[in-house]
């Protein structure tokens, strides 16, 4: 089980919002790309950007802060990265300047031939976000929630190809509160490719929580403020999942 630190840009900036609100950011630190060797540091194996800027443009913003970060960490861990992205071309150049997986949201929703079209382009390198409450998905930064099952999209979304699939519970991310677990396994259980669970992992409780149910098809899961604000130390919860995890094979 990763446990995958988060970094949320905005204007530059290292940020965590409470239920994607932007008007609710705090601010981590100015220097993206020294917070993410940190995490690196800290024993991270994965890490999550995200473009907050770009999410509600539907541009990317916040490429200068990407590429430091991607500069700073040279190949030593996957990256990966949503927000803002519409087209190909913008795959191809965040790929080029070492992002490991292109995360497509509320694209994939509204438009699925790019979803297929990206996947074709870039096999292996596209993951699937979707964010749901209540089991139907939410776009545009979850300003709007859809009435689409986030079980039936998913598996549409994986025959197209994905490589795996980002569920957020938009209903605890960033209210420190626990993962929505019975969610995440229902949308394990469906699908075939990996889930990352991200939204509401507070500590260890969550961690263990998670880890119990790793067998379902659940690799990682996405921590930002808790670990911010010191409800969630990382390197224990790291540590803690791969001994949950050793001690089950």
């Amino acid at each position: 089980m990763l446990i995958i630190p988060a970094i949320d840009l905005k204007d530059g900036h290292c940020v965590r919002l409470k239920q994607g609100e932007m008007d609710s950011a705090t601010v981590f630190s100015a220097n993206p790309a020294e917070m993410a060797v940190k995490w690196l540091a800290s024993g991270a194996r994965r890490l999550h950007l995200v473009d907050l800027n770009g999410a509600f443009a539907g541009k990317p913003v916040n490429e200068k802060a990407i590429k430091a970060i991607t500069d700073a960490l040279g190949d030593e861990i996957p990256v990966q990265l949503g927000g803002g992205i519409r087209d190909l071309d913008t795959i191809e150049r965040y790929l080029d300047d070492g992002i490991t997986y292109v995360i497509i949201g509320s694209a994939a929703v509204k438009n699925p031939g790019f979803l297929r079209d990206a996947c074709t382009a870039f096999p292996g390198r596209i993951i699937v976000g979707l964010d749901a409450k209540d089991g139907k998905v939410a776009v545009e930064g979850w300003s709007k929630v859809t009435g689409h099952d986030v079980i039936d999209l998913a598996k549409r979304f994986q025959d197209y190809g994905v490589e795996s699939v980002v569920y957020t519970d938009i209903g605890r991310d960033g209210m420190l509160s626990g993962v929505n677990i019975e969610a995440t396994v229902r949308l394990a259980q469906a699908l075939t490719i990996p889930v990352i669970a991200s939204g509401g992992v507070t500590n260890l409780d969550d961690v263990r929580n998670l880890c119990a149910v790793e067998g379902e098809g659940i690799i990682g899961a996405i921590t930002g403020r808790a670990i911010y604000e010191g409800t969630l130390d990382f390197t224990a919860a790291q540590a803690l999942a791969d001994e949950l995890s050793e001690v089950k094979s």
